[in-house]
């Protein structure tokens, strides 16, 4: 079933091309379009039940940082965010989760520290520590399209580069005051879009690092690449993984790619190897909206072989 496209989604979709059309300049007009209408389409999925606050429950708390001497990615800066769980304690090792587009993973489509909250006082999963990356905010943006972030470089791109700032870089921030555990099957990367396949790809070079990976509507497409990662999975060896895929039949399908059909690729190849992963295709399109209704039973999954 399509979701209906209802008149404000078609407003937003024109306000929203409009939008793309003077900040990608390389976008082509079908494209825009597309594009458009995956990022403002309605779709049937909401919060649940685990993502609403609930009384009695003990909050973590978000701090926010700047990170301004990139040796990986020199000259460029950005904001991020470190959740600790109520009663964080450093004698006992806590498990991690990296977010790139962190800002986006704090907001209401997804609210993660309530999720993590609920689900940690429930016991249902591990004290968890949060840590919420935005991408570099000056860079070259997209090839084709343009912009001017660097998001597109540390994501879009495959090899060890943004694996190396994340170890090296980032996470000993959070390592240098809180205990964090060394486990790989603790430690999770999760990400959206150009995000998803970044995150993949950072777990699948340092799979010591990150055992556990989220990608919701993963660019696994020839944005700068990323295509080759079903074939990299492919002729590579196996690697302990555990690795949640979600798309929607509404995702995007443009210059650079068929987002569907990528992720069933990427899928298929961990099926090759027999590598552990979900793939969860739904009826929506290029949002958080589906990725953030399954978080809580995402993350039950994740770490059901960990708890």
């Amino acid at each position: 079933m399509t979701p209906i496209t209802s008149p404000d989604a078609a407003a937003a979709a024109l306000m929203q091309a409009a939008n793309f059309a003077k900040v990608l300049p390389g976008m082509s007009d079908q494209d825009q379009v597309r594009m458009a209408t995956a990022l403002t389409r309605d779709e049937p999925y909401r919060p649940g039940a685990d993502a609403v606050r609930r009384e009695g429950v003990a909050r973590g708390t978000v701090s926010q940082y700047r990170f301004t001497d990139s040796r990986v990615y020199p000259g460029t800066a950005r904001d991020w965010w470190l959740y600790l769980p109520a009663g964080c304690s450093t004698e006992t090792a806590s498990n991690l989760m990296v977010f790139q587009d962190g800002g986006r993973y704090l907001g209401p489509e997804i609210d993660v520290p309530v999720v993590f909250d609920n689900l940690i006082a429930a016991g249902e999963i591990p004290p968890t520590i949060g840590l919420f990356i935005n991408p570099g905010d000056k860079g070259p943006g997209l090839p084709l399209w343009g912009g001017t972030d660097n998001r597109s470089i540390e994501y879009d791109s495959l090899g060890d580069a943004y694996a190396r700032f994340l170890i090296d870089e980032m996470i000993p921030h959070v390592a240098a005051q809180h205990t964090i555990t060394a486990d790989s099957a603790r430690r999770a990367i999760c990400g959206l879009s150009s995000g998803g396949l970044c995150a993949f790809n950072a777990a699948w070079e340092r799979p010591d690092a990150f055992g556990a990976v989220i990608s919701h509507c993963g660019s696994f497409v020839n944005i700068r690449g990323g295509h080759a990662m079903a074939s990299l999975v492919r002729r590579g060896p196996p690697k302990a993984l555990r690795a949640f895929l979600q798309t929607g039949t509404q995702d995007l399908d443009v210059v650079f790619g068929h987002w569907v059909n990528a992720n069933r690729d990427l899928a298929a190849a961990l099926d090759y190897h027999g590598i552990d992963h979900q793939l969860v295709i739904g009826e929506g399109a290029h949002s958080l909206k589906h990725g953030g209704a399954l978080f809580p039973d995402t993350l039950r999954w994740l770490w059901s072989r960990s708890t």
